[in-house]
């Protein structure tokens, strides 16, 4: 392995703790694109910068899935301090400055708000969209479907969409191994 190679795996794998206890996780691709994501118990902001596509693989919208996997990690962190969490699909901001240019700027701001009780937090997310086509909702809760405790149901945002065209609705559930006691 290269030393550019191992500063990318260090660079994707180090998450870096501020003193507002923010969690700061910067992602790079062989200096082509860049995310940076910071997370609180407030929610998580990021953006993506760089190329919308690469050899016809729409990288700019795989950022979703980077800021789901940390949205997710900073709510079970939560839970586990108990400081109970959800997301607040009303204010989830998106957008997507440049799309179509074949260069954009793709910012993201997930907002929490505090539950009561520990079974009212979700800890999982994820999301199902796409650039100028509908998201394949039915597919993606049928993907998720093992994923959820019995009797439980995943929680679904209304769509959200940029006025470049990203539409995506946003996915969160109980985490059955950090929510077991919620079955």
């Amino acid at each position: 392995m290269s030393v550019l190679q191992l500063f990318f795996v260090i660079t994707i794998s180090l998450f870096s703790y501020n003193l507002n206890n923010e969690v700061e996780v910067k992602v790079t691709n062989n200096g082509v694109q860049e995310s940076d994501i910071k997370c609180s118990e407030n929610g998580c902001f990021g953006a993506y910068k760089g190329p919308e596509f690469i050899n016809g693989s729409d990288v700019a919208h795989q950022f979703s899935n980077t800021m789901s996997k940390a949205v997710g990690d900073k709510l079970k962190e939560l839970y586990r301090l108990k400081n109970f969490k959800k997301v607040d699909f009303t204010n989830i901001v998106m957008s997507t400055k440049g799309m179509g240019s074949g260069s954009v700027t793709f910012e993201l701001h997930i907002p929490f708000v505090k539950v009561s009780s520990k079974c009212e937090a979700f800890t999982s997310f994820d999301h199902v969209g796409g650039w100028n086509h509908s998201p394949a909702l039915e597919r993606r809760k049928k993907e998720l479907a093992n994923v959820l405790m019995n009797n439980h149901k995943l929680n679904i945002s209304d769509i959200k969409t940029t006025p470049e065209g990203l539409q995506e609705y946003w996915i969160q559930w109980k985490n059955k191994k950090t929510q077991a006691e919620c079955q």
